[in-house]
This record gives structure tokens, C-alpha cells and sequence, in this order.
């Protein structure tokens, strides 16, 4: 049993229109903690008739709460922002409860996702729009940067406290309104914050989720012609589905998809740095990231060492329920993860890869998985060529700079990339060079709300954070406006 100093979070329902509904004879959705097994809850699954009152609600609310002034909308974020922070011990139980991460890390995953509303609720102040000098004496030209109008997301289950805020605030302050599809592995995050968004303030209409199988929730979003946005995070896969489908009402989206993100160590790297720095990114939340290691390359010159040194950063990992404090290491989300995971490890191995350390299913049973370690890693391993989502981390060897940009960028994607030098120039030269839409220099965590946060190639369109989050959730308009002569009035 889940035990919350305000049980009043833990919520079951569909939230619509301000109010909590729970349709008699609808399909039931089971949460369970994937650390146990256990069920947290049992919630409806939103049919297509609920999905389209949740639309139909946020268009009702869409006029008001556009014309809201943007210091008022401020406010409300504001105080949202506030009642996050001030739960933030609920709200991680919620999260390693459902998901499976440990509470050190559900806290600073929770803070991370509050702090977009503190950032857009600045920003909902800072719409601008703009004058041109106009090419006749008689004209005036203005832009204007309105809001879109009803928003639909679609989050992932590996990090449902940053990723619904990173969608939902920076639309809010812009004066959209939103529906929300959580990843059914986690509701209980995106219905908790749904309940204070109630508390809060934010009116009814305004933010609306409705948990639910994508095929019918998903499907409603990218196609109903009420919803003129569609933001979603998640497989490539998944993103081409949804790309195909939105384009029937020529919808604006955003797409957050998949990686394949490398770690580059060369030779002048700070062996000690990369190595932090390779755990931080590889092993954060079970490797169960977009942006995580998946690719580690370390010139010949450090190989060995950095092998060893990581090997023994990862062998000390402690596994086991988050709800240690002292764990680093919880459970993958289910077994399929596991299956992947095992996978690829057995396709390094019958290619030539050497396990340095794991190798496996953990003794703790269920989901766990030995955080793992392979050297001599090769280009033709599926490890090479797909994102793996689990704690395994192969390394491989290159010889020169440009062989190794030359390995990191042959990926269809282009989301993260980390490389350690401790060369000025090399910086530059390999940042440049590198296809990738967020890099990590000498570092494994990139994550910041003011930074802009997006992929290239497969992994993506448009951007999430910084000031420039809030431009995919707004229209441009030009209006050219003509003096017009008076009308003359005959003297009598």
C-alpha cells in the first residue's frame, strides 16, 4: 500500500473539464509497481467519447483563458509551480511507486518539472510581437504572436513529472489549452498533477488528462481537427505514426523521439571526469533515457584504463526498491525492457564483446538487471545501431578524432551527444561536427529549463525549454493596416 502524507493525490479518474469522472462499464487500467508487482490502482481507460469531451472542454475553455491577461496566467502557473514544490515528498512516492526510479532521483525529477512553470510563468509575460517600417506613408505593419489554441500531449512513462511540465507550461502561459494522454504505465504522476493544477487555480477546461490505450486516446488527438497541436515524446516509431496521422488536419507538432546517443572519451580527457560523467549519463534511471549513453567510444590511448575505472563505478551501483534511500539502481519498467536488454548483451557477446561486469538478470528477480559493462564493442552489434533503454554500456575503441565523429554520427538519430577533452580547440572542431541537438562537453547531465532541448534527423522536430519552447505553441500573424481618408463633410 502506498502511503502519502495527503492521500488526496493519489487519484483514479479521468480528470475533464475541471472535474473527476470515472464512466460507469468503461475498461479498467491495472498500475502496478514494477519493483513488486503490487497495484497502486485501477483506473478507467478514456473511451473515444471521452477523449473528444476532453477536447471539446478545452475548447470551451480556449477564448477565456487566451484573453486572460498574461500577468493573471503568470499567477496560476505560479502557483501551481508552489504546490509542486511543496509536495515534492508525495509526489516522488507517487512517481518510484509507479515507475520504478529511486526517491533521490523522483525528487529531482519532480523539482526539474516544477521548474518550467516557474520559468513560462515568466515568459507567459513575454509574448512580443513587432513593428516593420512600413513602404507607404499611409500603412502601419504589425505581428502578432497568438495562441494556437487547444494543445494535445502525449507523454512517455520514463519520466512523466519533467515531461508533462516541459509540454504543459510552456502552453499554458502562451494561452493554449490541453489534453493530455499519459503513458498508461504512469497516470498517477500526470493525475496528481492534475490535482493541483485544480488547487491552483487553473480553470476548468484549461487542463484536461485522460489516460487511455493510444490506439484510441492517441488516435483522437493527432486526428480530431479541434486540436490545432500536437506535442508527443516517445519511440521514432510511435512519432512517424502520429507525424502521419496529424497531417490529415495539418496540425503544428513537436516531436521528442528516439536515441542513440555516443560518449567520446579521448585521450586528453580528464579519465576520472569521464567516467562520472559516462555513469551519470548512462545508468540514470536504468538507462531508461532518450539522452542516455548508449554508445561509449574511448580512444586508444585511455581505453583500458577508462574501462576498468568505469567497470568498477557501475559494480558499485547499489540495486534495489527505490523506496531505499540508499539505492541507485531500481527495477526496469517491465519485462519486456528485460528482454531487450538481454538482447542485445547476448548479441555483443556472440560478437566478440567481453563482459567487464553484470552480465545479467539480478538475483533481486522481477525486472532487475545487473547494471553491465561489455569491452571490444564493434559496429555491427545491434548495441551499434539501436537504443538499447536498459543498464548495459558498451564500450568501444577508436584511434582519431575523425573517426570518431565519423561513428557517432552514423545513427539515424541525432538527439544527445557527450564527448570529454580537455582540448579548447577540440571543443569547437568536435561540437560542430557533431549531428546531435544537445551535447554534453565534459559532462553527462545537459538537463536545464532555460536550455533548448530537442534532436535532429530521426530524433525529432521543434524544441522544448529556454524561450524558445513557448514559440511552438504560438501563431504568427501579420496585419496591414491602411489609413483610411476621412470622410469629407459638406459645409453648409
Amino acid at each position: 500500500m502506498l502511503v502519502l502524507a495527503d492521500p488526496t493525490l493519489l487519484r483514479n479518474a479521468l480528470y475533464i473539464d475541471g472535474a473527476w469522472e470515472r464512466p460507469p462499464g468503461t475498461d479498467e487500467l491495472p498500475v502496478t509497481n514494477p519493483a513488486t508487482g503490487a497495484e497502486l490502482a485501477r483506473l478507467p481507460q478514456a473511451s473515444r467519447e471521452d477523449t473528444i469531451e476532453a477536447i471539446e472542454a478545452a475548447q470551451s475553455a480556449f477564448p477565456a483563458w487566451a484573453a486572460l491577461p498574461a500577468r493573471e496566467r503568470s499567477k496560476l502557473l505560479k502557483a501551481w509551480h508552489d504546490l509542486i514544490v511543496a509536495n515534492v515528498d508525495d509526489l516522488a512516492r507517487i512517481l518510484t511507486a509507479e515507475q520504478g526510479k529511486p526517491l533521490p532521483e523522483a525528487r529531482g525529477e519532480i523539482l526539474y518539472g516544477a521548474a518550467f512553470f516557474e520559468w513560462y510563468a515568466e515568459e507567459a509575460k513575454r509574448v512580443y510581437g513587432e513593428t516593420i517600417p512600413a513602404p507607404k506613408a499611409d500603412q502601419r505593419l504589425i505581428v502578432l504572436r497568438q495562441p494556437i489554441g487547444v494543445c494535445a500531449a502525449i507523454t512517455p512513462w520514463n519520466f512523466p513529472m519533467a515531461m508533462i511540465p516541459r509540454k504543459a507550461a510552456p502552453a499554458l502561459a502562451a494561452g493554449c489549452t490541453m489534453v493530455l494522454k499519459p503513458a498508461s504505465a504512469t497516470p498517477l504522476s500526470a493525475l496528481a498533477l492534475a490535482e493541483l493544477a485544480d488547487r491552483a487555480g487553473i480553470p476548468g477546461g484549461v487542463f484536461n488528462v485522460v489516460p487511455g490505450r493510444a490506439g484510441i486516446v492517441g488516435d483522437e488527438l493527432a486526428t480530431n481537427p479541434i486540436v490545432r497541436k500536437l506535442t508527443f515524446t516517445g519511440s521514432t516509431e510511435v512519432g512517424r505514426e502520429l507525424m502521419a496521422k496529424a497531417s490529415g488536419t495539418i496540425k503544428k507538432i513537436s516531436l521528442e523521439l528516439g536515441g542513440n546517443a555516443p560518449v567520446l572519451v579521448f585521450d586528453d580527457a580528464d579519465v576520472g571526469v569521464a567516467v562520472q560523467g559516462a555513469l551519470a549519463s548512462k545508468f540514470r534511471n536504468m538507462g531508461q533515457t532518450c539522452v542516455c549513453a548508449n554508445r561509449i567510444y574511448a580512444q586508444a590511448g585511455i581505453y583500458d584504463e577508462f574501462v576498468e575505472r568505469f567497470a568498477e563505478a557501475v559494480a558499485a551501483l547499489k540495486v534495489g526498491d527505490g523506496f531505499d534511500e540508499s539505492v541507485q539502481q531500481g527495477p526496469l519498467i517491465d519485462e519486456a525492457a528485460v528482454l531487450k536488454t538481454e538482447e542485445h548483451l547476448r548479441d555483443a557477446v556472440a560478437r566478440g564483446a567481453r563482459i567487464v561486469t553484470g552480465g545479467g538478470r539480478h538475483s533481486l528477480g522481477g525486472t532487475y538487471f545487473q547494471p553491465t559493462v561489455v569491452a571490444g564493442a564493434i559496429g555491427d552489434m545491434l548495441v551499434a545501431r539501436e537504443e538499447t533503454f536498459g543498464p548495459l554500456a558498451p564500450v568501444f575503441r577508436f584511434e582519431t578524432e575523425e573517426e570518431a565523429v565519423r561513428m557517432a554520427n552514423d545513427t539515424e538519430y541525432g538527439l544527445a551527444a557527450y564527448f570529454f577533452t580537455r582540448d579548447n580547440a577540440r571543443i569547437w572542431r568536435v561540437g560542430e561536427a557533431l549531428e546531435f541537438g544537445v551535447i554534453g562537453i565534459n559532462t553527462g547531465i545537459t538537463s536545464f529549463e532555460g536550455a533548448p532541448f530537442g534532436g535532429l534527423k530521426a530524433s525529432g522536430i521543434g524544441r522544448e525549454g529556454s524561450h524558445l519552447g513557448i514559440d511552438e505553441f504560438l501563431e504568427i500573424k501579420y496585419m496591414c493596416v491602411a489609413e483610411i481618408c476621412p470622410v469629407k463633410v459638406s459645409e453648409k
